[in-house]
């Protein structure tokens, strides 16, 4: 068993991908991509309402929870065909409600329902940690820092009012160090 507090990049794929078949598939891969793409944690990902997802503009805006600075984040084009998928069956749904992500029974999507399916699908896709919520947001992190983003830009992106929440990412990532001593 590990002490890894993140899922890795290849990790965020099987998980996606194990979602495929599943009778919430549109909804889980849409929730699951928001989430690691834009840093969410599992309470923004399930209180995100439709008017903060602009299709048109391609932005989503990000309400940051714990004081976190709030942000608007580009959409690209593989994100825009998930979410247009979803938006397609949640409208079939008919819910009366604006929350982005719903439940079966049409209500806001729980945060006890995501951390059971991503626990679903992390078993699912034979992952070596047991998946939860929290690992998708700082696989975000882990994955910009290895991208090479610094880490202001970072701890803008997650919403850290305190970089000291952040470095975490930077600090483990010898790629840092590539380009001294040239």
């Amino acid at each position: 068993m590990t002490d890894r507090k993140h899922l890795t990049v290849r990790e965020i794929e099987k998980l996606i991908a194990a979602t495929k078949g599943s009778r919430n598939e549109a909804r889980d891969r849409c929730f699951l991509l928001l989430m690691f793409r834009h840093g969410l944690r599992v309470s923004e990902a399930c209180a995100l309402n439709l008017s903060q997802v602009d299709t048109e503009i391609r932005v989503v805006h990000v309400a940051r929870l714990k004081k976190g600075l709030s942000t608007t984040h580009p959409l690209r084009m593989d994100k825009l065909r998930v979410i247009k998928a979803w938006l397609t069956e949640r409208k079939k749904m008919k819910p009366e409600t604006d929350a982005f992500f719903v439940s079966e029974r049409r209500s806001p999507l729980s945060r006890k329902t995501a951390w059971l399916f991503i626990k679903h699908y992390g078993e699912l896709a034979d992952l070596p940690l047991s998946a939860h919520p929290h690992m998708v947001r700082h696989a975000c992190g882990f994955a910009l820092a290895d991208q090479g983003a610094d880490t202001r830009l970072i701890q803008d992106y997650l919403g850290h009012r305190n970089i000291q929440h952040t470095v975490r990412y930077t600090a483990s990532n010898p790629a840092r160090f590539e380009r001294l001593w040239r």
